[in-house]
């Protein structure tokens, strides 16, 4: 998944190109791309299941002479995403994952991971939480010429994992209350497309995107490195 930079975008043009107009995608949209991510759904799966999902779509506008519901969210092609996957498992053979060497020449040179580590450390101070996670950055980016990119994200993410800890504890109830509650209602028109577990990780990733948003957190992974 290193190599797919460009995930989240790919998949923002590719609804708004079948949908026929411009939707920005809510938090919640992003979210839900987020545990696809997460749950290593290949870019070209994702786009896929979003195809299919539209397909289905168009031929009942036809049939029913134009008259169908607006498409108004990413959750909603959800189960063909799902689908899809399913699919595509069940074909493969096998394939390998990047090797090191195609990983470091895709833009994940040594120079620019140490450089990704120290602007985020820096944005986290700026921030005045979360300082031992900032110095354990700039412990990795030290090192980032030694480091190998999978052990290196590895231990990213669990960083990560300690920040959203950190700020669910110490979050206002009444702000994790409303956050739900939000979630839950954007949610609301989708839950009949979507398993329990998909929902429950779609209503995480939107609170803890939410929560780092709320206090201008960086996200670590290497999967949120600039490419330009």
């Amino acid at each position: 998944m290193l190599n797919y930079f460009n995930y989240f975008t790919e998949i923002e043009e590719r609804f708004q190109q079948r949908r026929g107009s411009l939707l920005m995608l809510s938090t919640l949209d992003w979210a839900l791309i987020e545990t696809w991510r997460e749950a290593g759904l290949p870019l070209e799966v994702v786009l896929r299941g979003i195809d299919d999902a539209f397909d289905k779509h168009d031929a009942q506008k036809l049939r029913a002479k134009g008259r169908s519901r607006k498409i108004n969210g990413l959750a909603w092609a959800a189960q063909s995403v799902m689908q899809a996957a399913e699919a595509a498992a069940e074909a493969a053979t096998g394939s390998r994952p990047p090797s090191e060497t195609s990983e470091r020449e895709s833009g994940f040179e040594s120079e620019r991971v140490r450089a990704y580590l120290e602007q985020n450390a820096a944005a986290i101070d700026a921030t005045g939480l979360e300082r031992a996670t900032a110095q354990r950055l700039r412990e990795l980016a030290a090192t980032a010429a030694e480091l190998h990119l999978e052990d290196l994200d590895r231990t990213l993410t669990v960083l990560e994992e300690k920040m959203f800890a950190n700020l669910m504890a110490s979050a206002p109830e009444a702000e994790l209350v409303a956050l739900r509650e939000q979630a839950d209602r954007e949610l609301a028109p989708y839950r009949g497309r979507m398993q329990a577990v998909q929902i429950k990780q779609i209503q995480q990733q939107f609170l803890q995107k939410r929560l780092l948003e709320a206090r201008k957190l960086p996200r670590l992974s290497l999967f949120y490195m600039p490419h330009n």
